[in-house]
């Protein structure tokens, strides 16, 4: 079980029990009551905080002796990791092995970015065509642009979801009604204007439906009759 050490909010720090110093920046609890570090026997310990996994991961390993760091957040009702207490010589091995495998690490993640990106537009080109073949008479550079924006990586959007990883044809015809919504009907206007989601979108449904029924028909060649291949 992790050793834990409370980092009290400024104003609510507390003064340790057995030497009364404080307030205290850190602490332990003892039978509920607030023990500081150099009572706790955790005075030789050097904080690091969070926000580096591999520092963090090589300083705890390289550590003896070493103790959890969390705060207490309000608004969530929950205690949070704000990072470690180690012993500062563990800290030092644990910053000359990372600084060692920078240019390593810099790299692999320069790889990892560029296989990223290659797959993000192979996902978009794949579901931009899934588009074409659900909505034929969409536009192709609409289809293009849909599929660009609903497949953004982070953005959590339909076409990051696992049904619109798969191209779902429902998850796909959600990506494109989303996209008619917006850009097609005064639906951003109306909520603008403090119209209720729910009514707004009632309100652009018979839109949105047209539009979409127009583009499920079959698409219309350009090339007049006679001028195809067949007719050589």
């Amino acid at each position: 079980m992790d050793l834990v050490v409370i980092e009290p909010e400024p104003r609510r720090r507390r003064h340790c029990a057995e030497c009364r110093q404080g307030p205290l920046r850190f602490h332990t609890l003892e039978f509920n009551a607030a023990i500081c570090l150099n009572c706790a026997d955790l005075a030789h310990l050097v904080h690091l905080p969070r926000g580096n996994a591999a520092l963090t991961r090589r300083a705890r390993e390289a550590s003896s002796l070493w103790a959890v760091v969390v705060r207490r957040n309000r608004r969530r009702r929950r205690y949070e990791r704000q990072g470690l207490l180690v012993e500062a010589p563990a800290l030092a091995r644990a910053e000359a092995a990372c600084l060692a495998d920078a240019d390593a690490r810099a790299r692999r993640r320069a790889r990892d970015a560029a296989r990223r990106e290659a797959e993000d537009v192979r996902f978009t080109a794949a579901l931009s065509s899934e588009i074409l073949r659900l909505f034929p008479a969409c536009p192709p550079s609409r289809a293009s642009a849909i599929a660009t924006h609903t497949s953004l990586r982070g953005s959590g959007r339909v076409g990051r979801t696992a049904a619109g990883r798969a191209l779902d044809a429902g998850a796909v015809t959600a990506a494109v009604g989303a996209a008619v919504r917006h850009e097609d009907t005064p639906y951003d206007a109306l909520l603008m204007a403090g119209v209720p989601r729910h009514r707004a979108r009632a309100q652009v449904r018979p839109v949105v439906t047209a539009l979409l029924d127009t583009w499920q028909q079959p698409a219309v060649s350009d090339e007049p009759p006679g001028s195809g291949p067949a007719a050589q």
